[in-house]
């Protein structure tokens, strides 16, 4: 059920107001220490934040689509790495319990997802399976009145903070491709998970990702998420919610450029004049600017048909596929503007291009997108 006006009014404000005066002033600390600081973790949780998606029956705020999307609009003003720190108990960590959870485990995981007491994370991707989701090698054999998990996961966010691992693996070896992947419900303190450390990546200090390893780890049975077998089923829902998620977000940290950009092309003087006054600075900040305003305008769509009822799963690879390239193109023309002073730390605007370079690859890459919006567009051609 959507919010009242003046209450979505005050939701938004008080996000955009966190941002301001409590993350943005800490974005090159968190990227010097890569850590989020327990404070602003609390702080996050005291506000609701983990609980935006999950229903308010289990103790979320249980915002609509178009609700989660304009306070991610706000987030993506920072540093992506503190939207990261709820991102998975948001989407795609909690999502598969809310849509295909039994009632119990409704009851024993969301409200504790919802308050930030527990964090979940998502494992599909594995070393042999990134782009191609069907191919999961993870197997989880049925023995007495438990599943053995055997197997590794890769690129795994929240992993090395997670209690929940919503895991994907494939009970019935002998069926190859999607038909034979399951989802289960693993508690992270299970015996025979190892949990590797961070990874040293290009951006996105104080967001981590780690490997998830299974070795003969014993799950019990009331831990299958949904019918055995439909776990891919499961997966793709829950990206086409995170797809239009993770495009909000790019949006959000697209606006912030094109504000910083503006206002540094309006103070920097060169020739004499401010910089922008010149022609070829305009055309960056209006191109900028215009596909800032198309990618919020297509994600604010896609959400409002989602919430409507209609199946999204086109237009949520749309947005995905332009909103994180919009995104890459803005920060790139930001780094322009800056000149010299965008390539240096001291402005922040460097830091932001190496950050927005991840979103054209998770949640499904670029070129997957573009495969998932022809299928579609194929299909309805059929129909």
């Amino acid at each position: 059920m959507a919010l009242d006006i003046e209450t979505r009014n005050q939701l938004i404000e008080t996000v955009r107001r966190f941002v301001r005066e409590r993350l943005v002033p800490i974005e090159a600390q968190v990227a010097a220490d890569d850590e989020v600081p327990a404070e602003i973790v609390q702080e996050m949780r005291e506000l609701g934040l983990f609980g935006l998606s999950i229903p308010e029956e289990y103790g979320g705020l249980g915002l609509t689509m178009e609700e989660e999307v304009l306070v991610c609009l706000e987030l993506g003003q920072t540093s992506p790495a503190f939207r990261s720190v709820i991102g998975t108990n948001v989407g795609i960590g909690s999502q598969g319990i809310v849509m295909f959870g039994s009632e119990e485990q409704k009851q024993n995981y969301l409200p504790k997802l919802a308050s930030g007491e527990a964090i979940a994370s998502f494992c599909l991707t594995e070393p042999e399976a990134g782009s191609d989701a069907a191919s999961v090698r993870t197997t989880a054999i049925l023995d007495g009145d438990d599943y053995v998990l055997n197997g590794t996961k890769r690129f795994i966010t929240n992993a090395n903070k997670a209690t929940v691992l919503t895991t994907m693996a494939r009970t019935d070896p002998s069926i190859k491709g999607a038909k034979g992947i399951s989802a289960f419900i693993v508690p992270a303190d299970l015996p025979g998970i190892t949990i590797g450390k961070p990874e040293a990546k290009m951006g996105q200090q104080g967001a981590h990702i780690c490997d998830v390893v299974y070795e003969n780890c014993r799950v019990p049975k009331e831990c299958l998420l949904g019918a055995e077998g439909k776990g891919f089923g499961v997966a793709m829902q829950v990206l086409d919610r995170g797809r239009i998620h993770i495009a909000a977000v790019c949006t959000g940290v697209a606006t912030r450029l094109v504000s910083e950009s503006t206002t540094y092309a309006a103070e920097r003087h060169q020739f004499g004049e401010a910089i922008a006054g010149f022609q070829l600075i305009q055309a960056m900040l209006a191109d900028s600017q215009t596909e800032t305003y198309a990618a919020r305008s297509m994600v604010l769509d896609a959400a409002r048909k989602r919430d409507a009822g209609g199946n999204v799963s086109m237009e949520a690879s749309c947005c995905k596929l332009f909103a994180s390239e919009m995104v890459g193109r803005v920060a790139d023309r930001a780094v322009q503007i800056f000149g010299g002073a965008g390539y240096v730390a001291d402005y922040g605007i460097e830091r932001f291009y190496r950050d927005v370079r991840i979103f054209r690859l998770y949640e499904g890459t670029s070129q997957i997108q573009q495969i998932v919006i022809a299928r579609n567009m194929l299909k309805n051609l059929e129909a």
